[in-house]
């Protein structure tokens, strides 16, 4: 089933809680009256979620919708250690809105979420000036992570952590000389190995990706009305302008002085 995300929301964080449960902890049986977020990173519990009960493991978010009924307990024998926020949700016009994500999911416990959360949770108990602004950008950090690999679920997201972190690098440096070989040894893998585990997670070949997006750039920096052709060339990596120029025009189906028209 598609889930149709309003992207123009933005959090209202009311309480952040890193939840490090006893041998007793339990969740007395309350309406929450606000959103909440429960990001598991160890140890198991059960929920009782408006009569239903789900178990959640390490690697599982839960995502309740406001006044939802909850209680829950955890395994003494596997104690459950999770970050839990409170917040609203809201658009642009100030209209409450609720998370676009299904009640129990498996991002699984990915250590570049887990140092937002850990960022988040320090930020909250500390208070310093300006935390407001900076819990709330973090969490939007977060929810955007979330909808990527749960809701819209990007292979690079959801595919091997050093496909990631290649794709990372190539977004950021597209611009330089960049060569299969130099990927795969940064990420620590044979090239031939390397080559077939992006094509297979990304969909296309590593040369085909680096082109698409050195395009992308090559676009939006024309769209802006503040380069030349020659300019965007030589900024997104291109050998020279003739080449872009047969590789813009192949890729969108018009050459790159089109998207100086496009801007209004």
């Amino acid at each position: 089933m598609s889930i149709t995300v309003d992207e123009n929301i933005f959090p209202d964080i009311r309480h952040v809680t890193f939840r490090k449960c006893t041998p007793s902890w339990e969740m007395p049986e309350q309406e929450l009256p606000i959103c909440n977020m429960t990001y598991v990173i160890q140890g198991r519990a059960r929920y009782t979620i408006n009569g239903k009960v789900v178990e959640l493991k390490e690697g599982n978010l839960l995502v309740l919708p406001k006044n939802c009924v909850r209680k829950g307990i955890t395994f003494p024998d596997d104690l459950m250690h999770c970050y839990s926020i409170d917040f609203y949700l809201k658009n642009f016009s100030k209209t409450e809105s609720q998370p676009p994500f299904p009640l129990v999911s498996e991002p699984g416990c990915q250590l570049g979420i887990i140092h937002l959360f850990q960022e988040l949770a320090l930020s909250w108990v500390t208070k310093r000036p300006g935390y407001i602004i900076k819990c709330n950008s973090l969490f939007l950090q977060i929810f955007h992570i979330f909808l990527e690999i749960i809701v819209y679920q990007d292979k690079m997201f959801t595919g091997d952590f050093r496909i990631t972190k290649a794709i990372r690098y190539l977004e950021m440096h597209y611009a330089k000389k960049v060569t299969i070989k130099e990927i795969s040894k940064m990420v620590g893998l044979n090239p031939t190995y390397f080559g077939v585990l992006f094509n297979k997670t990304v969909g296309i070949n590593f040369h085909h990706f680096l082109l698409q997006t050195r395009i992308r750039n090559a676009e939006n920096m024309l769209y802006s009305g503040e380069f030349k052709v020659n300019e965007v060339s030589d900024a997104c990596g291109f050998s020279d302008v003739s080449h872009f120029y047969k590789q813009f025009k192949k890729e969108k189906g018009f050459p790159p002085s089109h998207s100086l028209l496009k801007k209004f």
